[in-house]
């Protein structure tokens, strides 16, 4: 019997390959402030999913190109002099409606919505293992190969620019990237907590790195430490496996305020 016969061991590979690509884009999208594109490109999942069942492609197909096509279409309209904020809280919403109402169109296909909505970790197959890794070494290999390029453009646009860095290229980067993890992550959490494993664990590392560097790796430490309690505790309390997740990142996130905060006592 193979080990990857067992659906807890496929459940946490899952979930560990989409630590791995989130957690680090995750930093980016936290020094960035860009929480609410990481919700529209997620949200426009559904469309995708609507999309590859009405043209019978495969899902991960389906929402990587509409998760794309968002991306790109939120980043050339960034700086634009629209009121960004305003208008991804437009995109999100109207294009996750738009995707429920065109998967009810959708004839002859039975479509189980909770699980694109909040992700169903537990029914991970081999095949949708392997789509996750690909998608989780792409990500990390991108983020490398472009690591220093992208950190300049985040934290100085104007040195970046004299540097030879494009600002706007590394934000097609990160979008490109973005795009990948969420069709990744649809499987393990669904559209609607995707943008929480981008934020939550990177927001929980903030207060302990030093580093750029120093926080990616803590906070793809808390993304793992997030799926499995995650996933035991879904387990033993027979509670909704991604939301669960999610729920152990919050409380991370909440114990890591509370030390920075009793630190910041203590040196007082």
């Amino acid at each position: 019997m193979s080990l990857l016969d067992d659906f807890m061991v496929r459940a946490i590979l899952a979930g560990l390959g989409l630590v791995i690509a989130a957690a680090p884009l995750g930093c980016f999208v936290v020094w960035r402030r860009m929480a609410y594109f990481g919700d529209a490109t997620a949200h426009a999942a559904i469309l995708g999913v609507a999309l590859a069942l009405a043209f019978n492609v495969s899902i991960f197909a389906g929402v990587l190109v509409v998760a794309l096509i968002m991306a790109l279409a939120v980043s050339s309209l960034n700086g634009r002099g629209f009121a960004m904020d305003t208008l991804l809280g437009v995109m999100a919403h109207s294009s996750l409606a738009f995707g429920l109402v065109a998967v009810s169109f959708v004839h002859g296909v039975r479509v189980d919505l909770m699980a694109y909505l909040f992700g169903d970790i537990l029914a991970v197959g081999r095949s949708d293992l392997a789509v996750i890794w690909v998608g989780a070494a792409l990500v990390s290999g991108l983020l490398y190969w472009r690591w220093s390029a992208l950190l300049t453009a985040t934290l100085n646009p104007d040195l970046a620019m004299a540097s030879g860095v494009s600002p706007k290229r590394e934000q097609l980067i990160l979008s490109l990237a973005l795009a990948l993890v969420v069709a990744v992550a649809i499987k393990v959490v669904g559209t609607l907590l995707i943008a929480a494993m981008l934020l939550i664990p990177a927001a929980a590392a903030r207060p302990f790195a030093r580093t750029p560097e120093r926080m990616a790796v803590i906070a793809m430490v808390i993304g793992g430490i997030a799926i499995f309690g995650g996933i035991e505790g879904a387990f033993a309390f027979d509670t909704p496996t991604g939301p669960t997740i999610v729920c152990v990142a919050a409380l991370l996130f909440t114990l890591a305020n509370l030390v920075r905060v009793l630190r910041g006592q203590s040196a007082r």
